[in-house]
């Protein structure tokens, strides 16, 4: 039994701020150099794809509603 709704925009970012989590942690331990501003772009692309996946998720769950009109309204 699920305690709480799966929702895939959250694991998305998490898996982005997981990547620029290892990013830093592996210029710390000095197995590479990153930059200071390497980890933007990948926070962007992270939030981005979480909005659109969100948006997506909120739409297809509002449509299969149980009761909910054919037209989209409440």
């Amino acid at each position: 039994m699920l305690r709480h709704e799966f929702q895939p925009g959250r694991l998305i970012v998490g898996v982005f701020l997981t990547a620029a989590g290892i990013a830093y942690a592996g210029d710390a331990g000095g197995l590479w150099e990153t930059e200071w501003f390497a980890v933007i772009p990948i926070m962007v692309a992270g939030l981005f794809l979480a909005a659109v996946t969100a948006s997506m998720t909120r739409a297809i769950r509002k449509r299969r509603r149980p009761g909910a009109r054919p037209d989209g309204t409440s």
